[in-house]
């Protein structure tokens, strides 16, 4: 029968993503997978190929409920370890994958228990709660922004995030210094926009020099409920642009730009370093540990991308940044560059190879 790679992974699509990449990656080279979660987690685990089958455990996390419900999560946790012990015991794995998130700890600590090979993967720059948990009772933690800190004397191995496919089609695509002929501005603040670059950015676009200004085209994903206001603001101000809640191909958009205005969550951060584009980063400024502003740090020492707070954050100050890019060919082609550097195309292979190489230490 063929070995078995467990992979257990919470109900994000931060967390989901690169499990569901990793699970195809194994697959095509004829493992078994099965994939552990919660009933939560259970319900984003669509795009799993069809002979993944999913084992839903028993988990809670103290972040969500009232009194009774925090009360009842380590028995909840307890249950699910029972149950994924006896699930390992009945087809053992041969690895043991976690991705995050609270779903993840049953069958961790099963793995644990049975010492069977495990590792951890950690998308953001600084851990989350789980992954702090199991980073020392680990073989391995792999890495997907670089550098992660990590607790002392836990060595991290940087493999990158894996990219959608429609990523990977766009990867290192030639870049177009910024010049005299259409321009293109992206604006993205995760899956549904982000209320404080609706409330900024058409204001700073529409201070920048007219030089810039009459070449320039902006794509800005912006919340449903702000639609109206930026649409309006950007005609306000004689700006072409185009505002939509959702873009269905920022593959394509990213690999256009000339300048990305974005969140600095670990999926966009992946994306705009794989295709390689100068970045103008505003992280999440209640991300858990501040995870965001850590997930910018490569592309920011790189040179590759300016980090903004997003406290204080005003249409002045970003269109100075904005019009440092725009107006300088040569700065702008030396980001993108960067950027272009510090991108993992093959971070599913990273991966792939780390799962194997522990799976031969049986």
């Amino acid at each position: 029968m063929a070995r078995l790679v467990l992979i257990a992974a919470g109900g994000t699509g931060g967390h989901m993503f690169p499990a569901q990449a990793l699970a195809e990656a194994m697959v095509a080279k004829g493992w078994r997978v099965k994939l552990s979660t919660d009933a939560r987690g259970a319900r984003y685990a669509g795009g799993f190929p069809a002979t993944v089958p999913v084992v839903v455990l028993s988990s809670a996390t103290f972040a969500r409920g009232g009194v009774l419900a925090k009360l009842a999560v380590p028995f909840r946790i307890a249950g699910g370890v029972v149950s994924a012990l006896w699930s390992m015991l009945r087809d053992r794995p041969a690895v043991v994958v976690g991705f995050g998130g609270y779903p993840s700890i049953p069958a961790l600590t099963a793995a644990w228990v049975l010492r069977a090979p495990r590792m951890i993967h950690e998308q953001n720059g600084v851990l989350g709660r789980v992954n702090q948990l199991f980073a020392r009772r680990v073989d391995k933690v792999a890495c997907g922004t670089w550098p992660t800190a990590l607790p002392e004397g836990v060595a991290g191995e940087h493999t990158g995030n894996p990219v959608r496919a429609a990523v990977l089609e766009r990867a290192g695509a030639g870049y177009i210094a910024p010049g005299d002929y259409p321009m293109e501005l992206l604006v993205i603040g995760g899956s549904q926009g982000a209320r404080v670059l609706s409330q900024v950015v058409p204001a700073a676009v529409a201070a920048l020099p007219e030089a810039i200004l009459r070449h320039l085209r902006v794509a800005h994903q912006a919340r449903p409920e702000d639609l109206e206001a930026v649409v309006a603001a950007y005609a306000a101000a004689g700006v072409r642009a185009e505002v939509e809640p959702f873009f269905t191909d920022i593959p394509r958009r990213l690999s256009e730009a000339q300048l990305v205005v974005s969140r600095a969550g670990a999926s966009s951060v992946a994306d705009i370093s794989v295709i390689g584009r100068p970045a103008i980063l505003i992280p999440f400024a209640a991300a858990t540990g501040d995870h965001q502003t850590a997930n910018a740090r490569g592309l920011v020492e790189a040179g590759a991308a300016v980090v903004m707070a997003e406290g204080g954050l005003d249409a002045g100050a970003l269109s100075t940044q904005m019009a440092a890019v725009l107006g300088d060919p040569a700065h702008a082609e030396a980001m993108a560059r960067a950027a272009l550097a510090q991108g993992r195309p093959d971070a599913t292979d990273r991966l792939v190879a780390l799962v194997e190489a522990l799976a031969g230490k049986e």
